[in-house]
Protein backbone atom coordinates (compact mmCIF):
# COMPACT_ATOMS: atom_id res chain seq x y z
CA UNK A 1 0.00 0.00 0.00
CA UNK A 2 1.45 3.47 -0.89
CA UNK A 3 1.49 5.41 2.09
CA UNK A 4 -0.36 8.71 2.38
CA UNK A 5 -3.22 7.31 -0.04
CA UNK A 6 -6.36 5.88 0.50
CA UNK A 7 -7.67 2.37 -1.05
CA UNK A 8 -9.78 4.69 -3.53
CA UNK A 9 -10.24 2.62 -6.80
CA UNK A 10 -12.29 4.81 -9.80
CA UNK A 11 -13.44 2.54 -12.59
CA UNK A 12 -13.20 4.08 -16.03
CA UNK A 13 -14.62 1.21 -18.36
CA UNK A 14 -16.11 -1.87 -18.16
CA UNK A 15 -16.11 -4.48 -21.09
CA UNK A 16 -19.61 -6.04 -20.03
CA UNK A 17 -19.83 -8.31 -23.25
CA UNK A 18 -16.83 -10.37 -22.00
CA UNK A 19 -19.01 -12.14 -19.59
CA UNK A 20 -21.45 -12.55 -21.95
CA UNK A 21 -18.98 -13.90 -25.10
CA UNK A 22 -16.70 -15.67 -23.01
CA UNK A 23 -15.94 -17.96 -20.25
CA UNK A 24 -13.36 -16.13 -17.78
CA UNK A 25 -10.84 -18.38 -16.48
CA UNK A 26 -8.45 -16.37 -14.58
CA UNK A 27 -7.59 -12.76 -14.17
CA UNK A 28 -4.82 -10.65 -13.70
CA UNK A 29 -3.76 -7.05 -13.02
CA UNK A 30 -1.74 -5.05 -15.68
CA UNK A 31 -0.42 -1.52 -15.83
CA UNK A 32 -1.44 0.46 -18.74
CA UNK A 33 1.63 2.69 -20.02
CA UNK A 34 0.13 5.52 -21.74
CA UNK A 35 0.99 8.87 -22.63
CA UNK A 36 -0.16 12.29 -20.55
CA UNK A 37 -2.70 13.20 -22.64
CA UNK A 38 -4.69 9.67 -22.80
CA UNK A 39 -3.98 9.71 -19.30
CA UNK A 40 -5.87 12.59 -18.35
CA UNK A 41 -8.53 12.10 -21.11
CA UNK A 42 -8.80 8.50 -18.79
CA UNK A 43 -9.30 10.48 -15.40
CA UNK A 44 -12.20 11.86 -17.59
CA UNK A 45 -14.04 8.55 -18.22
CA UNK A 46 -13.32 8.80 -22.04
CA UNK A 47 -12.36 5.58 -22.30
CA UNK A 48 -13.83 2.12 -24.31
CA UNK A 49 -12.97 -1.70 -24.12
CA UNK A 50 -15.75 -2.95 -26.19
CA UNK A 51 -13.96 -4.03 -29.12
CA UNK A 52 -10.39 -4.29 -27.67
CA UNK A 53 -8.43 -7.46 -27.03
CA UNK A 54 -4.87 -8.30 -25.79
CA UNK A 55 -1.91 -9.62 -28.18
CA UNK A 56 1.22 -11.21 -27.20
CA UNK A 57 3.90 -9.38 -29.67
CA UNK A 58 7.66 -10.30 -28.65
CA UNK A 59 7.09 -11.22 -25.33
CA UNK A 60 5.04 -8.84 -24.34
CA UNK A 61 1.41 -7.76 -23.97
CA UNK A 62 -0.24 -5.10 -25.99
CA UNK A 63 -3.17 -4.13 -25.67
CA UNK A 64 -5.26 -3.03 -29.25
CA UNK A 65 -8.26 -1.44 -30.55
CA UNK A 66 -8.92 0.11 -26.83
CA UNK A 67 -10.05 3.62 -27.51
CA UNK A 68 -9.35 6.40 -25.34
CA UNK A 69 -10.78 9.79 -26.72
CA UNK A 70 -8.54 12.56 -27.51
CA UNK A 71 -7.94 15.20 -24.59
CA UNK A 72 -9.48 18.65 -25.22
CA UNK A 73 -7.55 20.81 -23.24
CA UNK A 74 -4.54 19.22 -25.61
CA UNK A 75 -4.87 20.68 -28.95
CA UNK A 76 -0.80 20.54 -30.24
CA UNK A 77 0.18 16.94 -28.42
CA UNK A 78 -2.75 14.77 -28.87
CA UNK A 79 -2.56 10.67 -29.24
CA UNK A 80 -4.00 8.08 -31.64
CA UNK A 81 -7.48 7.45 -30.02
CA UNK A 82 -6.77 3.92 -31.45
CA UNK A 83 -2.70 3.15 -30.77
CA UNK A 84 -1.41 0.29 -29.12
CA UNK A 85 -0.83 0.20 -25.62
CA UNK A 86 1.84 -1.68 -23.67
CA UNK A 87 0.92 -3.44 -20.73
CA UNK A 88 2.89 -3.62 -17.64
CA UNK A 89 3.35 -7.03 -15.87
CA UNK A 90 6.16 -8.91 -14.25
CA UNK A 91 8.14 -11.35 -16.44
CA UNK A 92 6.93 -14.65 -14.83
CA UNK A 93 3.35 -13.46 -15.05
CA UNK A 94 3.74 -12.48 -18.97
CA UNK A 95 5.17 -16.07 -19.60
CA UNK A 96 2.28 -17.79 -17.62
CA UNK A 97 -0.16 -16.04 -20.05
CA UNK A 98 1.30 -16.66 -23.19
CA UNK A 99 1.76 -20.01 -22.61
CA UNK A 100 -1.78 -20.81 -21.29
CA UNK A 101 -3.08 -18.79 -24.99
CA UNK A 102 -1.35 -20.90 -26.50
CA UNK A 103 -3.44 -23.53 -25.73
CA UNK A 104 -6.66 -24.37 -28.06
CA UNK A 105 -9.26 -21.79 -27.70
CA UNK A 106 -7.89 -19.13 -25.20
CA UNK A 107 -7.59 -16.03 -25.72
CA UNK A 108 -7.07 -12.62 -23.64
CA UNK A 109 -9.49 -10.65 -22.87
CA UNK A 110 -9.62 -7.08 -20.99
CA UNK A 111 -12.32 -6.70 -18.89
CA UNK A 112 -12.40 -3.57 -16.48
CA UNK A 113 -9.92 -0.16 -16.84
CA UNK A 114 -9.48 1.55 -13.14
CA UNK A 115 -7.22 4.17 -11.69
CA UNK A 116 -5.98 2.40 -8.38
CA UNK A 117 -3.70 4.91 -6.18
CA UNK A 118 -3.61 7.50 -9.24
CA UNK A 119 -2.50 5.03 -11.87
CA UNK A 120 -4.24 3.11 -14.69
CA UNK A 121 -4.61 -0.32 -14.65
CA UNK A 122 -6.38 -2.97 -16.79
CA UNK A 123 -8.04 -6.07 -15.54
CA UNK A 124 -7.42 -8.77 -18.19
CA UNK A 125 -8.89 -12.38 -18.26
CA UNK A 126 -7.66 -15.87 -19.80
CA UNK A 127 -11.07 -16.45 -21.44
CA UNK A 128 -12.56 -19.45 -23.64
CA UNK A 129 -15.22 -18.28 -26.24
CA UNK A 130 -18.76 -19.49 -25.73
CA UNK A 131 -20.86 -21.43 -28.00
CA UNK A 132 -24.29 -19.39 -29.18
CA UNK A 133 -26.42 -22.32 -26.89
CA UNK A 134 -24.25 -21.57 -23.97
CA UNK A 135 -25.04 -18.16 -24.69
CA UNK A 136 -28.81 -18.87 -24.98
CA UNK A 137 -28.86 -20.85 -21.66
CA UNK A 138 -27.14 -17.65 -19.97
CA UNK A 139 -30.06 -15.26 -21.34
CA UNK A 140 -32.71 -17.89 -20.23
CA UNK A 141 -31.20 -17.99 -16.58
CA UNK A 142 -31.07 -14.10 -16.86
CA UNK A 143 -34.96 -14.14 -17.35
CA UNK A 144 -35.54 -16.85 -14.98
CA UNK A 145 -33.81 -14.98 -11.93
CA UNK A 146 -35.75 -11.67 -12.97
CA UNK A 147 -39.20 -13.08 -13.61
CA UNK A 148 -38.30 -15.06 -9.64
CA UNK A 149 -37.52 -11.66 -8.20
CA UNK A 150 -40.70 -9.84 -9.72
CA UNK A 151 -43.08 -12.71 -8.25
CA UNK A 152 -41.43 -12.21 -5.05
CA UNK A 153 -41.61 -8.56 -5.02
CA UNK A 154 -45.01 -9.23 -5.36
CA UNK A 155 -45.59 -11.54 -2.69
CA UNK A 156 -44.51 -8.88 -0.33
Amino acid sequence: MIMGKTDSIKIISLNRKAKFNYELMDTFEAGLSLLGSEIKSARTGNAQLRDAFVEPINNELWLQNAHIAPYKMSHSQNHDPMRPRKLLLHRREINKIIIKTRESGLTIVPTKMYLKYGRAKLEIAIARGKRQYDKRQAIADREMKRSMMKQMGRRK
